[in-house]
């Protein structure tokens, strides 16, 4: 008992820790920056000068929105470009596509902490986008062919977005700074409960079985074997949890920067059970695609990895 109340305790004060030093100052800062882009309309100009490059990959006008929410504001951000493409008659294809892309990308709450650290931002953009682009057209050309579309239109488009009240610089960035706010106080329980399950994992000797089992692997391609410990977390509990668990491996020195750029391709994507529950909570016709969309995020998330080996 005495040993399960310290696992308790130390969960719960690396969690706080990651979540109130490390998380919420980032996240308040990108949220609030975020806010006045979105407001000041940049962000729609960005989506439509890309909107007619994305198309080509079976993604909609309204996928530019959910890729730009994914990688500059978090996992779940793009759910509400979702529900507006569940309700507007965008062809179950294209929604298919676009949610492999997203099951491909890296979220911006995993990544922007990590940057922090030594994860290399540039890289991390670069293969998400390509990596993004080959799912979605996989996922449109291929594994979603025979998805039937019976709708009369293909997506809303960017200049239909409802414009925003105008609001002073200040009060934006004091919402998107509250948002941000309550996105880690919500996050808060979901880590505690992730890092005490993944410490139970280590004092058992699951997670240390499970390294000596997959260390040649590992070893082969360049990752340590210590890398069982965030890959277990991600798929466990999300890249959120994962994202904490990989901030307290470097902190104990247990792999290194490059390493954790090395095996960035490969764990930095919404593609487990927390993210895919949250964007396909977005409506019946997202759940009805996540099949293909998986097919076709896989294949993307291992060239992403293939991607990271090859330039670290």
């Amino acid at each position: 008992m005495e040993e399960f109340l310290k696992i308790v305790l130390q969960s719960g004060r690396t969690a706080l820790e990651l979540a109130l030093y490390v998380l919420l100052p980032v996240l308040v800062i990108m949220m609030a920056l975020m806010k006045v882009v979105e407001a000041r309309g940049l962000l729609a100009l960005v989506a439509k000068g890309i909107q007619p490059v994305l198309r080509l990959f079976g993604v909609p006008g309204a996928g530019v929105f959910a890729m730009l929410q994914l990688l500059l504001v978090s996992f779940a951000a793009p759910l509400a470009t979702l529900s507006i493409m569940e309700k507007d008659g965008t062809g179950r294809r294209r929604i298919a596509a676009t949610l492999a892309m997203l099951f491909t990308m890296s979220q911006a709450n995993a990544v922007f902490p990590l940057v922090a650290v030594g994860l290399n931002l540039g890289v991390i953009m670069a293969t998400s986008i390509a990596g993004g682009l080959i799912s979605a057209a996989l996922t449109f050309y291929f594994f979603a062919r025979s998805i039937e579309d019976s709708t009369p239109s293909e997506s809303i488009d960017v200049q239909t977005q409802p414009k925003k009240v105008k609001s002073s610089l200040i009060n934006l960035m004091m919402v998107g700074g509250q948002e941000a706010v309550q996105v880690i106080l919500g996050a808060i329980p979901m880590f505690i409960l992730a890092i005490f399950l993944v410490n139970v994992l280590k004092a058992t000797g699951a997670i240390g079985g499970l390294e000596i089992l997959l260390k040649p692997f590992f070893t082969l391609i360049g990752i340590p074997a210590v890398a069982v410990l965030p890959i277990a977390t991600k798929y466990l509990a999300g890249g959120t949890a994962m994202m904490g668990v990989t901030l307290n491996l470097l902190k104990e020195g247990a792999i290194t920067v490059q390493e954790l750029n090395r095996m960035a391709g490969f764990i930095i994507n919404p593609c487990d059970l927390v993210g895919a529950a949250v964007l396909v909570s977005a409506g019946t016709r997202c759940g009805s695609v996540v099949r293909p969309a998986i097919a076709g995020a896989a294949i993307g998330i291992t060239i992403r990895g293939l991607l990271h080996l090859l330039i670290f």
